[in-house]
């Protein structure tokens, strides 16, 4: 019998093209919270998924931006470009709708990476018109030379068997590095703050999103209950009236929402506390970003 294929795949691409979604699909399980804003992945988690002959572990990244207009934006970019090295496989993500010039800067720093390239063309269901495929596959191939370009649709899960046969072919033979029944390098509390800060990016428009951050003031079993209190921060004063919402209803949606998603992924029942704060322009400042868990190897 073969030794088993194990090895690291990092998802790489530009805010929104379904990285996220597409690793949840591949995985089996979610978790890595997704949205249909951008920035909505701000860290690097890994998603495992361990077959008979094969254990794929997944890196999703935050989506890369060719600018660096504020911290945040900078941290996000260094943790999707430290994503890229000791791995042996990079997937490209782009969609359907065709080559932008926001998947210029992730195609730039792929082509630098001596390790092969899969472009992976989301989106496909969305299409109204297939025949636009061949040309966008041909075009693609004019950019640089990608070890396969597979078309897929991560919400739907089409083609992704075709997607992880190329990913197959670029692995070592070598053992797990993870046991097979664990998912994802992520613990609890990581899950419940990313869920609650998913309702708010689900929940709310214009800026209020991307001011937000989320700690885990208490994470607790007790008698098969879990208990957890969380902390919602944003960066100026004004903002917390319109997350909190009329009569509190807003902040209780996105509560509501969040407990229903931790009951499912955490199979218990949760009592959830949510607390709204605030610290002045902590997206702009690195201690502030260190101390709510964004650093480069996050």
């Amino acid at each position: 019998m073969r030794e088993p294929r194990c090895g690291l795949v990092t998802i790489l691409g530009r805010p929104n093209v379904g990285k996220s979604t597409l690793l949840n699909r591949l995985v089996g399980e979610k978790i890595s919270i997704t949205s249909s804003r951008a920035q909505t992945t701000r860290h690097r988690l890994l998603g495992i998924k361990t077959g008979e002959q094969a254990q794929i572990v997944y890196v999703d990244t935050p989506g890369l931006h060719a600018d660096n207009k504020n911290m945040m934006n900078r941290q996000m970019n260094r943790v999707a470009a430290a994503s890229l090295l000791g791995v042996d496989c990079i997937v490209l993500l782009i969609t359907a709708g065709g080559w932008v010039e926001a998947d210029e800067h992730p195609l730039r720093l792929v082509s630098r990476q001596e390790i092969p390239v899969i472009l992976a063309i989301n989106k496909i269901d969305q299409m109204k018109d297939r025949r636009r495929l061949l040309p966008l596959i041909e075009e693609s191939g004019g950019k640089m030379n990608f070890a396969s370009i597979v078309p897929v649709a991560a919400r739907t899960g089409v083609n992704l068997d075709d997607l992880e046969k190329a990913i197959l072919e670029h692995l070592p033979h070598q053992p797990p590095l993870y046991p097979a029944d664990q998912i994802t390098d992520r613990n609890e509390r990581f899950l419940a703050a990313e869920l609650v800060r998913e309702q708010i990016f689900r929940g709310f428009h214009q800026e209020i999103p991307y001011a937000t951050a989320v700690s885990i003031d208490k994470f607790k079993r007790v008698k098969g209950l879990l208990m957890i209190e969380a902390t919602i921060w944003v960066e100026k004063e004004g903002q917390k009236p319109i997350l909190i919402g009329k009569n509190g209803e807003r902040l209780k949606t996105v509560g509501t929402r969040a407990r229903l998603a931790m009951q499912k992924i955490f199979a218990a029942k949760v009592h959830l506390s949510l607390w709204i704060k605030v610290r002045e322009a902590w997206s702009e400042n690195e201690r502030a970003l260190r101390s709510l868990g964004y650093t480069e190897e996050n």
